[in-house]
């Protein structure tokens, strides 16, 4: 394993999210209901931005530009690219379904640790 720490637990509050840069990687770190989870912050479907992608009931991060959704703690695909209406079939042939990179998080001497 090779652990990292990437910012002080308090920087990341309750509903809290936070892109950080570990190698050549940028990991989206999300405090979701009082719980952290550490993401690719990048969709594996276009290669678009996540960190404003809202988290739904069921625990799925949703991507804002074409609603693909992950699961939020192992990154398994919940919906490929559903929208928009007409068209979202077309473009989830522009690749083939991907799971959303997640990475182990933990917290220790008062810093959020991930492993890459």
């Amino acid at each position: 394993m090779s652990w990292t720490k990437v910012l002080a637990a308090d920087a990341l509050s309750s509903g809290g999210r936070q892109v950080v840069k570990v190698g050549d990687r940028n990991i989206l770190l999300l405090n979701h209901e009082n719980k952290l989870y550490a993401v690719d912050s990048i969709c594996p479907h276009l290669k678009l931005p996540i960190k404003k992608a809202k988290i739904n009931e069921e625990g799925a991060i949703v991507c804002s530009f074409h609603r693909s959704a992950f699961d939020i703690g192992t990154g398994e695909v919940k919906a490929w690219c559903p929208w928009p209406p007409g068209v979202g079939k077309l473009l989830s042939m522009v690749s083939e379904a991907k799971s959303l990179p997640v990475f182990p998080i933990r917290v220790e001497e008062g810093s959020i640790w991930i492993d890459l």
